[in-house]
């Protein structure tokens, strides 16, 4: 078995698809790839579940679609923090995330979660441009 944590955002539908289309794409992922899709809530005073999210649902209907098992996984915090941990908590052989097209002023005011996982990861991490190519 494979399993690929994918570190799904809150309003980004078309990069959520991009992210399972990219872990449909594995080899033998129908058969083998257990996908845990992961979203971390930096703030959730309503407190909402992963369940409810349109992008991790949409995300669950593609790798559903082409056969791949999914699991929910949530965390409260800092993403590129929590990421790690999740995968160390799944045991995950590979994390998954799309990153967004930032410029190095960008990268050091907002931070880049991808950026963090690539460099403190220690496991592969597969960053999957955007739909419109980022």
């Amino acid at each position: 078995m494979y399993d690929v944590l994918l570190g799904i955002g809150l309003d980004d539908e078309p990069r959520a698809i991009a992210q399972a289309e990219a872990v449909v794409d594995l080899p033998r992922a129908s058969d083998e790839v257990t996908a845990h899709l992961c979203h971390v809530f930096r703030d959730n005073p309503e407190g909402a579940s992963v369940h409810q999210l349109g992008t991790v649902r949409r995300a669950r209907e593609v790798l559903e679609d082409a056969g791949v098992d999914c699991v929910h996984y949530e965390a409260s915090g800092d993403p590129g923090d929590e990421l790690l941990a999740a995968a160390d908590d799944v045991g995950a052989d590979a994390i998954c995330v799309s990153g967004r097209k930032r410029s190095p002023a960008g990268k050091v005011v907002f931070g880049s979660t991808t950026q963090a996982l690539v460099l403190n990861a220690d496991r592969p991490v597969l960053a999957v441009p955007g739909p419109d190519g980022e």
